[in-house]
């Protein structure tokens, strides 16, 4: 069993956004500075900790996911259909590819590269209803397989310490799948449900492996991020939010021992809203233990 790690105070806000559909959260080590997105809001933002300086941009439709490129500067992102370059510098979008054109009602949601430097990017049905989602793997050069199918929401995944495991979710069964990975060439093995949330947990959405290999996972509905032991899925830390749906995290900070949280006011009627005022903000929480760099795309 691996130890619990200590939350050092209460999370803050650091952007009072309000997006809608907060999510992507993406630490630049290359800027120093936090990725994330409003999905429903079409909005790219960045966060810029040592400056408080921050950024943003607005697309024409979904950006869900990012993902830096290792030798270029732009960021890899999937949109409401499919994979795409954009420059933050330039503004230029350069659409890629499309894996679905015959599944009109899905739009991507989460997504992240492996440790090679393929994207892993999933699909969701937008009425969350039915299971029309699927997962792609994105490789740098420009192929796209469907590597999983049957999902109403995908979120994650991410990754054991070695490798061999992808955890990978699907939303509204309230379940975290382990599939068998192979870290060389991409490729899934046997899937097992590693852990399901009872009624009052929510439901798993973004989530996060740190440098001791435990998982920390959003929970939409249930206002926390939950830290995980790796083989038996217990419960190890919680950190409580003051908003109900909170969607995504990532470790960044210079010593990748800041947590970011990211969460939606969507969803919430306008009671809600007024009693949760942060609904939709950016929130960071310090940790005494490092995350890992998010992995690059090769492509």
């Amino acid at each position: 069993m691996k130890a619990a790690p200590n939350i050092l105070g209460t999370p803050q806000c650091v952007w009072a956004a309000g997006a809608v559909l907060g999510e992507g959260t993406l630490w630049s080590v290359r800027h120093q500075a936090l990725y994330w997105v409003d999905i429903l809001g079409h909005r790219l933002h960045r966060f810029h900790p040592e400056t408080q300086a921050r950024d943003s941009w607005a697309f024409e439709e979904e950006i869900s996911a990012v993902a830096e490129r290792a030798s270029a500067p732009e960021l890899l992102v999937t949109l409401r259909q499919g994979f795409a370059f954009f420059n933050p510098d330039t503004g230029a979008l350069q659409r890629l590819h499309q894996p679905e054109p015959e599944r009109s009602g899905n739009r991507f949601n989460d997504g992240k590269c492996d440790a090679l430097g393929r994207f892993w990017g999933g699909t969701m049905d937008f009425a969350c209803e039915a299971p029309t989602g699927a997962l792609y793997r994105f490789t740098p050069e420009g192929q796209c397989t469907r590597m999983s199918d049957g999902y109403a929401v995908t979120n994650g995944p991410t990754w054991s310490l070695d490798g061999r495991t992808m955890y990978f979710n699907d939303t509204v069964q309230a379940r975290i799948h382990a599939f068998d990975f192979d870290p060389v060439d991409g490729t899934l093995g046997h899937r097992r449900v590693w852990l399901e949330f009872g009624p009052d947990d929510g439901f798993p959405d973004g989530m996060t492996t740190d440098a001791a290999g435990r998982l920390w996972i959003a929970h939409w509905g249930a206002a926390c991020v939950t830290c995980h032991e790796p083989l038996s899925g217990v419960e190890l830390a919680r950190v409580t939010l003051p908003t109900r749906h909170i969607t995504n995290c990532a470790f960044g900070g210079t010593e990748l021992k800041t947590l970011f949280i990211s969460s939606a006011s969507s969803g919430l009627n306008e009671q809600q809203l007024l009693a949760q005022p942060l609904a939709g903000a950016l929130f960071c929480v310090d940790v005494d233990s490092p995350g890992l760099p998010a992995h690059l795309f090769a492509g």
